[in-house]
């Protein structure tokens, strides 16, 4: 016999929803503290999951970065530059 046969079993004896889904009973609900420090518990576990890069790791992050951004940055100022030199250009400026 499967695991599920119990359920589908004791399913039978209840009345046929009209949804058609099964709604999980709801649970009880806690407390604003009880709340707060499931809260601070769940931050502290994952904190506890990060892992801080060595040195060389972040000279290469940080180098990455700021070569992302200055590349981000020229784009800008072409596509700045081209577009105030149309403006002139249709205006006439």
């Amino acid at each position: 016999m499967s695991d599920s046969a119990p359920v589908a079993a004791s399913d039978a004896d209840e009345p046929a929803r009209s949804s058609g889904k099964d709604k999980p009973a709801p649970e009880k609900r806690r407390g604003l503290f009880a709340r707060i420090a499931l809260f601070v518990r769940q931050v502290v576990a994952e904190l506890k999951k990060v892992v801080r890069p060595t040195r060389n790791e972040l000279v290469t992050y940080t180098g990455v970065v700021l070569v992302f951004v200055a590349v981000v940055m020229a784009f800008v100022t072409v596509v700045d530059l081209g577009i105030g030199q149309a403006t002139r250009w249709i205006f006439g400026g």
